[in-house]
């Protein structure tokens, strides 16, 4: 069996595919399995991913149509056998040769499920600049606020098979962010310092919104955590979705809301 599980989702990346796969062929780690999941490309992607065929001995490719990016990863996890998964895009590169025999390591005598690390930015996006580390540790209120970068994300396979199932295709930008908490609901991540991959902005993820997750944001969290509308966790103005926390407490439950209300303004005199 492998120790890493490499699952790249395509669409039309013969631009941009070679650099990623060199990148891998590159590692000094050896056992890695890398499964491209492509969708059915008009240009040749799926042609040049089989030329790297020699370099890559664990290299499978498909070409299927698909709904989309995460239910081409969904697909590359079913297929997947390796103990660890990665998920890296089609522009993304590993930051050094010898980050997986590194990581490897570090996997070999861990008991978490989830170990990240951190990701350096390629080009600006809307949350870092070129040349940025993101983002260092993180903990779950941090978590609420901003997303991990998957490119430098390893799931344990069998967490995931067993006990977390696949992405969210009604999320088509941020799906990895509801995995994400998923996940954490069931066992906080290890962090290791470490820069796993560089990550390239310009993507489908960094331009677009996902106003879906956005709607469905604050019900998930009281979901996966098992949590009330007045758990302090989102009950803060520091969470960046308060504002709908507040609104769904007005709505849902008007009397607490109204006597917390109450209380603050009373507080709020004596101090």
């Amino acid at each position: 069996m492998f120790t890493f599980s490499i699952l790249i989702p395509t669409y039309n990346s013969a631009g941009t595919l070679a650099v990623a796969l060199e990148s891998i062929a590159a590692q000094t780690e050896t056992s890695v399995e890398v499964i491209l999941q492509d969708g059915n490309s008009g240009d040749n992607t799926v042609e040049l991913a089989k030329s790297f065929g020699e370099k890559l001995p664990g290299l499978r490719v498909y070409s299927e149509k698909d709904k989309g990016i995460y239910d081409a990863m969904n697909k590359a996890m079913v297929r997947a056998t390796g103990d660890w998964l990665i998920f890296l895009g089609s522009d993304d590169v590993f930051h050094s040769e010898d980050v997986l025999e590194k990581v490897g390591v570090i996997l070999s005598d861990t008991n978490a499920h989830v170990l990240y690390g951190n990701a350096m930015i390629k080009g600006d996006t809307g949350w870092a600049k070129d040349g940025d580390i993101y983002d260092g540790p993180f903990d779950l209120p941090k978590l609420l606020n901003q997303n991990i970068c998957h490119q430098a994300m390893f799931y344990r396979r069998s967490f995931v098979v067993n006990e977390i199932g696949e992405f969210n295709t009604d999320y088509k930008k941020s799906s990895d962010w509801d995995f994400n908490f998923r996940c954490w609901a069931k066992k906080p991540f290890e962090y290791v310092d470490m820069i796993i991959a560089d990550f390239a902005a310009g993507g489908f993820s960094t331009h677009s919104n996902d106003t879906r997750i956005v709607e469905d944001f604050v019900d998930n969290l009281m979901n996966y955590f098992q949590i009330d509308l007045f758990h302090p966790l989102i009950n803060t103005p520091t969470f960046i979705f308060y504002p709908m926390v507040l609104e769904k407490q007005k709505r849902e439950a008007p009397f607490r809301f109204k006597v917390r209300q109450w209380r603050k303004r009373i507080l709020g005199k004596f101090k």
